[in-house]
């Protein structure tokens, strides 16, 4: 049960393209050539596109070191 009178933040569960980017410190536009070349996956709800927070980082765990 949710306890409504907790103050403590609620966890992120997914980001916005913009979020997601500024998070990773990478560009929407490199965001949206990632999910492009099938590295990551995207979630529409309605009109708004979001990236969950475990997809961002299973993609950041398998990207390889620079």
């Amino acid at each position: 049960m949710i306890d409504e009178d907790s103050t403590a933040p609620l966890e992120r569960l997914a980001y916005t393209v913009k979020e997601a980017a500024k998070v990773c410190g990478i560009s929407r536009q490199m965001l949206y050539r990632i999910e492009r070349d099938g590295k990551i996956t995207f979630k529409k709800v309605g009109r708004r596109t979001f990236i969950l927070r475990d997809e961002l980082v299973r993609f950041l765990e398998s990207s390889p070191d620079a």
